[in-house]
C-alpha cells in the first residue's frame, strides 16, 4: 500500500489525476488547490464546471483550513454518522475555485479508508473525489466497471481493492451556515 500511495502522491504533485478506490466507490482525483487538475476532470467526466465535485479530508487540521466556520452540528452528524456522509458548507477557501458551487459551498467527506487517509497524511491538501464515469452514465460499483475512456483518461490507476465491490455513494447533507439542515442524498 505504501508504495501505491507515493505513487499517487507524486502524480498527484505533478498536476496529475488518479483513478482510486475511496471508502465508496471508486473514484477519479487530484489536488483540491490545483485548478488545472480539477478541469482536467471535469473534461475527462465530460461534466459542466457548474456541477461542483466533493473533496476528502482526513480530519479536523484540514477541514479548519479550508472552513473558518464549522457548525457544530457538523462534528455531531460525523461523530454518529455510521456510513460515508458529505456534508455541504458554506464559504470554503484555500481550495480551487472551479471545485467550489455556484452557492459557494462545498462538499467534503472525512475518510477513514486506509489508502485514501494515508494519501491525504501525504498530500497535507485536500482531495478531490468524484465517481469514475463519464458525467450522466451509471456510477460503476466495482473496478471492472469502470470504463475504458476513464482508465485511459487518468495519468495513474491505483493498484488495490481491484475486486472489491463498493459500498452505496455516500449520503449528502446541506449544513448552512443559519444552522439549516437539508439531506440531499441518505
Amino acid at each position: 500500500m505504501n508504495e501505491e500511495i507515493l505513487k499517487a502522491y507524486e502524480i498527484i504533485k505533478e498536476g496529475g489525476i488518479i483513478l482510486y478506490p475511496t471508502d465508496t466507490v471508486w473514484g477519479i482525483g487530484c489536488d483540491a488547490t490545483n485548478p488545472e487538475a480539477v478541469a482536467k476532470i471535469y473534461k475527462l467526466k465530460q461534466r459542466a464546471e457548474t456541477q461542483s465535485m466533493i473533496v476528502l479530508m482526513n480530519g479536523e487540521k484540514m477541514m479548519y483550513n479550508v472552513f473558518k466556520n464549522i457548525p457544530e452540528v457538523a462534528w455531531q452528524i460525523m461523530d454518529l454518522s455510521e456510513k460515508p456522509t458529505t456534508l455541504i458548507l458554506d464559504e470554503p477557501r484555500n481550495v480551487a475555485p472551479n471545485i467550489i458551487a455556484a452557492d459557494n459551498s462545498l462538499g467534503i467527506r472525512i475518510v477513514k479508508e486506509p489508502f485514501c487517509f494515508k494519501l491525504l497524511e501525504r498530500m497535507k491538501k485536500p482531495l478531490v473525489s468524484t465517481s469514475a464515469n463519464i458525467s450522466g452514465q451509471p456510477t460503476p460499483i466495482a473496478f471492472k466497471d469502470i470504463s475504458p475512456e476513464i482508465i485511459k483518461g487518468v495519468d495513474y490507476v491505483v493498484k488495490l481493492y481491484h475486486d472489491k465491490v463498493a459500498g452505496k455513494p455516500s449520503t449528502i447533507i446541506k449544513l448552512t451556515k443559519d444552522a439549516q439542515v437539508k439531506v440531499i442524498r441518505k
